[in-house]
């Protein structure tokens, strides 16, 4: 079995590489989740058939070359994402800053997830049990399980991917073949149509945290050609079986509404299921998000943070934004991410494979098997550049909003660095001639 939390703060060694099949099991679970089932009955609810196959594609083009890309760098450091910022241009405390954005991405995530679960419950109980008391419930004591080390979700996570796998064939053969599933739904509101462009960034924003950690998980492969199969294998099930499937699915039931697809097409038995596969991915969420918040406190102040102390209160905090109603917003969610996360990414592979300024000596260590001793503190070019882009993806309304951001930030890293590389260069000269 892969064993994913060895060498931390250090290199995968070859004699620790393995098979490709191990590594594309756990990478395609990211996107094997009722979250892209969401947001396939997103896009057939609020785009015409062609144009939701059209922002498909294009957005698993982005999506597939950031994450060939970042994943390739994984496989060839032997270092996991946070790492790799490290000498990618943000530097140590820089690097913090990226654990925290994907600290607080997951926390977003845990509030949606457990709202799907809270639904489900309430759905189960006919209602007696309110939405609001089952998601403070459910967050409570997922949050109390996480944070107290309760080993029993580990066999939810084994059998959790077949059964979520087995949910969506069945809803596809109720729906789709069989045709046993019940009349369209009739909405009496006129519904908000989405266009490509925003389409195309919402499959990215529910990709995208997936990219980011991607190294995670590529450090253990043994080739390139591995990364980019396991690329292809995650796109071709996520992306387009599952986020397909549940376009045709979202037409066919005429609703976006994915608790109302599940009950309209397998009933209780699905809501089972749903509660299963949240279960598997929030405790997963808040166990990443702790840590994250942990790793990036100890980074930057040297202070050891508690983490049964740091996930309770991030559960906490998750439990609220379920009973806020997160999952209201969840299309807001997706553009976020979609215009946030991208940026970062840009700014690392630009670094790693056309300025290297700091990854090269992230190369040259490579050959011991060691990393490089220094790096600089603080990667202001590239926290700028990141700002840049999302800021250009948040405001700008020409074109597509994620690969506005992506684009931007890349060339504002290399502006920002050439600029940063001038001045060095005129204080030098300044001091010799003093």
């Amino acid at each position: 079995m892969m064993k994913i939390d060895d060498f931390p703060l250090s290199r995968v060694p070859a004699t620790s590489r393995v098979s490709l099949l191990s590594v594309a099991i756990v990478h395609m679970g990211m996107l094997t989740a009722l979250d892209q089932f969401m947001l396939g009955a997103v896009l057939g609810d609020s785009m015409p058939l062609g144009d939701a196959f059209t922002a498909i594609i294009l957005g698993s083009l982005i999506f597939g070359l950031i994450t060939f890309g970042f994943g390739y760098i994984g496989m060839k450091e032997g270092l996991s994402g946070s790492l790799l910022g490290r000498w990618c241009g943000f530097g140590k405390s820089g690097s913090a800053l990226i654990g925290v954005v994907v600290a607080i991405s997951l926390l977003g995530w845990f509030g949606i997830q457990n709202s799907l679960f809270a639904r489900s419950l309430s759905a189960a109980t006919e209602g007696k049990l309110s939405f609001s008391l089952a998601a403070t419930l459910s967050g409570l004591t997922l949050t109390l399980i996480v944070a107290f080390g309760f080993r029993a979700l580990r066999f939810t996570a084994r059998f959790a991917v077949p059964v979520f796998i087995a949910l969506i064939a069945w809803i596809s053969w109720h729906t789709l073949i069989s045709d046993h599933a019940s009349p369209p739904v009739v909405s009496g509101q006129s519904k908000e149509m989405l266009s490509i462009n925003a389409g195309i960034t919402l499959v990215v924003g529910g990709a995208i945290l997936a990219s980011l950690m991607t190294p995670d998980l590529t450090r253990y492969s043994k080739n390139g050609r591995h990364v980019l199969m396991i690329t292809l294998a995650t796109i071709i099930l996520g992306e387009f079986i599952i986020n397909g499937l549940a376009i045709f699915i979202a037409r066919k039931l005429n609703t976006g509404d994915i608790m109302s697809i599940i009950t309209l097409s397998t009933g209780s038995l699905g809501l089972l299921a749903v509660i299963c596969s949240t279960l598997r991915v929030n405790d997963l969420n808040l166990y990443s998000s702790a840590l994250g918040i942990v790793n990036a406190v100890e980074s930057t102040t040297g202070k050891k943070l508690s983490y049964s102390a740091v996930t309770l209160g991030l559960g906490v905090l998750g439990t609220g934004l379920s009973v806020w109603g997160i999952l209201d917003h969840f299309v807001d969610f997706l553009n976020l991410l979609g215009v946030v996360v991208p940026p970062v990414l840009g700014v690392m592979l630009t670094e790693y494979f056309v300025v290297k300024k700091y990854s090269v000596a992230l190369k040259t260590s490579r050959a011991d098997g060691t990393l490089p001793d220094k790096t600089v503190t603080t990667g202001w070019a590239a926290i700028l550049a990141s700002l840049a882009g999302s800021y250009v993806g948040l405001s700008v309304q020409w074109g597509a909003p994620t690969l506005n951001s992506f684009l931007v930030a890349c060339v504002s890293y290399i502006v920002f660095e050439s600029l940063r590389i001038g001045l060095s260069r005129s204080r030098l000269q300044g001091s010799s001639m003093r």
